[in-house]
């Protein structure tokens, strides 16, 4: 993942949020269906992460020299400033991921 956007922490607290959910419910007897879900129940977030980071990455930084690739930054910009639709879907996963709703104590 990309560093920007700073959601490194973030993902490893809702990785250990989900895993010591899983734990503890093997260890109390629950079984191992948390454990064994562990990956279907993180890797939405990472994969929302990800896309911000590198939406964040090539909004923000020079990634070519092509004047094509330059103007459709710049166009992106634009959109982002112009459009409150734009900016809230950045401004969204920008402030946090929501824990999904059976994660109550997260």
């Amino acid at each position: 993942m990309p560093p920007t956007g700073a959601k490194g922490l973030n993902m490893a607290v809702a990785d250990v949020c989900a895993l010591s959910r899983a734990v503890g419910a093997l260890c109390a007897g629950a079984g191992d269906a948390l454990l064994a879900a562990y990956s279907d129940t993180c890797l939405p977030r990472v994969w929302q992460a990800q896309l911000f980071s590198a939406t964040m990455t090539t909004l923000l930084h020079r990634m070519s020299d092509d004047p094509f690739d330059l103007a459709l930054q710049w166009a992106r910009l634009r959109q982002l400033v112009s459009s409150p639709a734009a900016a809230a879907a950045v401004a969204e996963p920008f402030l946090g991921l929501p824990f999904p709703s059976h994660w109550r104590w997260c």
